[in-house]
């Protein structure tokens, strides 16, 4: 079984996170934007360590058996608190028990509910429609996304 672990975005190296957030397969799941150099990830990672100090969010490079594979978190959204899980497509099977951990995060935060915004190019997720309280289409940044409301119990 694999280890999943989590690290604060301050121990990790930007230039281990270089491939991961430029890597095509990935960016064709996220809104448009640039490739990363390294002036734009140092100011990225730096935005992500600053989020994480906000109340209520939680921001995390994501390892899987020593591997970094991404990133994910609770982060601010115009309507509360979203989930994030970005990780690279050698590890894409690895999405439901990260999600798992964000759920119990999202419940030691405190939050009620939790969005989860996923883009167009994403399949509906029947096990997503099932736990959420409210599933409809929101459009950021001119993309189309489903958006599940999640309730936490507290």
């Amino acid at each position: 079984m694999s280890e999943i672990e989590f690290s604060s975005f301050n121990q990790v190296n930007s230039e281990d996170f270089m491939a991961i957030v430029n890597e095509d397969s990935l960016r064709t799941h996220l809104i448009d934007h640039p490739y990363f150099d390294s002036t734009s990830l140092q100011a990225w990672m730096a935005d992500k360590i600053n989020i994480d100090a906000i109340q209520g969010c939680r921001i995390r490079a994501v390892y899987i058996d020593g591997v970094l594979a991404g990133w994910c978190g609770i982060q601010p959204d115009d309507n509360g608190f979203e989930l994030a899980i970005v990780i690279s497509k050698k590890f894409w099977g690895f999405g439901i028990p990260i999600f798992k951990s964000l759920i119990c995060w999202a419940h030691e935060l405190r939050h009620k509910e939790i969005l989860f915004h996923l883009l167009e190019s994403r399949p509906e997720y029947k096990a997503l429609n099932k736990i959420s309280s409210k599933v409809h289409k929101t459009e950021k940044l001119g993309r189309c996304f489903t958006t599940y409301h999640i309730p936490v119990g507290n």
